[in-house]
């Protein structure tokens, strides 16, 4: 076991990292380059263990988990709730197979369940409802490259109903330690974090992350102003104490609200030049995302995967839909495309 502060010069290194008493860090392999691991938060206590997110369902994930809990002289047997931030698949599918074998108590935020129930749907087409969309955007090829490199229906397996769904302002006790749930919707619909205000941690899922933003406008069942929510959660948890950040995906890093400040402003910014986009001409989502920079390489859309360049249109198009909420631009849908002006 590594004990100290978790932060190393690569977070996604393997093993067991202790961040705070009785609070150990694991982060957990994904099946793609991009995140390349998920942060799994062990709760230690005299009654058990109580996880903080899964991982994904994966062979590569589960015998890190095994490694990490055999460090802690634990097993997954002493495992007693998984706690889930939000339903993507790197954060809760390995909780539902897990569940199969060992019974233990899953739980996800209330707001989740129209996209989980479009990811139940059996035999569905990977990524159908955001395909629709994308073209929906002008992105029509980029909808139909996707659609070529997933179009095997997906089984059901990974996915099904937690044993209970939390709400905002429920308290979770384990031993001594009290965490308050908090809805923080934006990354999806039913994004929960906890705040742990007598150690001073918060345990943010994708909400807050230390070194990246978080995607917006990518899930089954999208609301009318994901942006609009992602910056009231923000907000909403930058009037709580500050705390310690553990996020999902990065290092451990000192202070929440800061971080919050950041995230802010660069949002801000995006707006702004978001709407100089559509000032110079662009009218899709597909065309202002391709006259925007992104990642912090300033790369163009044009030289991104194509995941990666499907986040960024529906993320585009995100910030458009709040800049029409802010009476900035108009909207307007024409033969199955939607269009942005001036207002």
């Amino acid at each position: 076991m590594t004990s100290g502060t978790g932060n190393s010069d690569d977070w996604t290194t393997p093993g067991t990292f202790e961040v705070a008493p009785g609070v150990h860090r694991v982060p957990l392999p994904l099946p793609n380059d991009g995140l390349r691991a998920v942060n799994v938060y062990v709760l230690r206590d005299d009654d058990g263990l109580v996880l903080v997110d899964s991982g994904w369902a994966i062979a590569e994930a589960r015998s890190a988990l095994d490694a990490a809990l055999k460090e802690l002289d634990c097993s997954l047997g002493d495992v007693r709730r998984f706690l889930v931030t939000h339903v993507h698949r790197d954060h809760y599918t390995q909780a539902v197979h897990l569940r199969r074998e060992y019974g233990m108590r899953v739980s996800l935020g209330a707001g989740e369940r129209e996209s989980l129930a479009v990811s139940m749907t059996p035999h569905r087409n990977p990524l159908a409802e955001q395909l629709g969309r994308l073209r929906l955007l002008g992105a029509g090829e980029l909808a139909d490259t996707l659609a070529g490199l997933t179009g095997t229906r997906l089984s059901t397996e990974d996915w099904g109903l937690p044993d209970d769904w939390f709400h905002d302002g429920q308290q979770i006790r384990h031993g001594e330690r009290t965490l308050h749930v908090v809805e923080t919707p934006g990354h999806t619909r039913g994004h929960v974090v906890f705040h742990d205000t007598g150690s001073h941690l918060l345990f943010a899922g994708d909400h807050v992350l230390p070194t990246i933003t978080p995607s917006i406008g990518f899930e089954a069942a999208l609301s009318a102003n994901p942006l609009g929510d992602f910056l009231a959660s923000l907000a909403l948890v930058r009037r709580r104490p500050d705390a310690r950040l553990l996020p999902a995906h990065g290092p451990v890093t000192p202070s929440v609200h800061a971080r919050v400040d950041e995230l802010v402003a660069h949002h801000g910014a995006r707006l702004d030049e978001t709407e100089a986009a559509v000032a110079r001409g662009a009218s899709s989502a597909y065309e202002v995302a391709g006259r925007l920079r992104w990642t912090r390489r300033e790369r163009r859309l044009g030289d991104l995967d194509v995941f990666n360049a499907m986040l960024a249109v529906t993320e585009t198009a995100a910030h458009l839909d709040l800049l029409v909420a802010q009476g900035r631009l108009t909207r307007s849908d024409v033969d199955g495309l939607r269009r942005y002006a001036t207002a």
